[in-house]
């Protein structure tokens, strides 16, 4: 492997980082150990810029570029972005609505033990959420379906395959221009 330069990010993909290399798991680390280093990044991924500062930080996030593609929001270097999981709320759904339709078939010749196209399951107030009084082909009250759901987070991550960022704690420094 040829010397990477100072500050560089590569992905591994084994469970430790090479020899003058660690983590990208948003460590502090001394300014005064590792002078160098601080130069390039400062306190981009945080500290206090006297004593210490952060190497970036992977853990439950994916890389991306810096500036603004055509309609997206423009990052910068160190911008943290987006979440885990998200709560839906009723104000984030599209307008929709749930319609239930009962249909009453009193024939009993027409009842199957099982779907078929023109029959019905059981008689209407058998084991059923019909009624013998029930209007034939009668709309439910648009409001026998509420709210569903426990207001529990659903999984917002892309899919990805587990690897390691790591950034380069020694190397060559790069040269600007």
């Amino acid at each position: 492997m040829t010397e990477p330069f100072l500050g560089e990010i590569q992905l591994f993909g084994f469970n430790f980082p090479p020899r003058g290399w660690a983590f990208c798991t948003g460590a502090t680390v001394s300014v005064q150990q590792n002078s160098a280093l601080y130069a390039l990044i400062g306190t981009l991924y945080g500290g206090n810029g006297t004593t210490n500062f952060q190497l970036p930080n992977f853990v439950n996030r994916a890389g991306c570029n810096q500036g603004a593609g055509p309609g997206t929001t423009r990052r910068s270097a160190g911008d943290t972005f987006g979440e885990n999981s998200v709560t839906l709320t009723t104000a984030e759904m599209p307008a929709h609505m749930h319609q239930f339709t009962i249909y009453n078939q009193g024939t009993t010749s027409k009842l199957a033990p099982s779907p078929s196209a023109g029959n019905s399951l059981a008689l209407p107030g058998q084991s059923s959420p019909f009624v013998n009084t029930t209007v034939a082909n009668a709309q439910f009250s648009p409001n026998m379906i509420g709210m569903a759901g426990s207001g529990q987070p659903h999984e917002n991550r892309q899919p990805y395959l587990a690897l390691n960022y790591c950034i380069a704690m020694a190397g060559v420094f790069p040269s600007f221009g």
